[in-house]
C-alpha cells in the first residue's frame, strides 16, 4: 500500500470519527450514520489494501 493510500484512508477514516462526534452532540442522527458509513469505507479499503500487499509478497517470495 503506497504512502498516499494509507494517508488518504485514514484521513477520511478521521473524518467519519469526526462526524460522528458532531452527530451525537447535535442529535443528527444522520449525520452519525454518515460517520459509521465513512469510517466503515475506510477501513474496508485499509483491508483491500493490505490483501493487495499479502498477495504481492506471497508472489515476491515464490519469484
Amino acid at each position: 500500500m503506497s504512502i498516499t493510500d494509507k494517508v488518504k484512508n485514514k484521513a477520511d477514516e478521521l473524518a467519519g470519527k469526526a462526524k460522528q462526534g458532531i452527530g451525537e452532540a447535535t442529535g443528527n442522527d444522520r449525520m452519525v450514520v454518515e460517520g459509521q458509513a465513512q469510517e466503515t469505507a475506510a477501513h474496508a479499503r485499509q483491508a483491500g489494501e493490505h490483501v493487495k500487499d499479502a498477495g504481492r509478497d506471497v508472489r515476491d517470495a515464490f519469484s
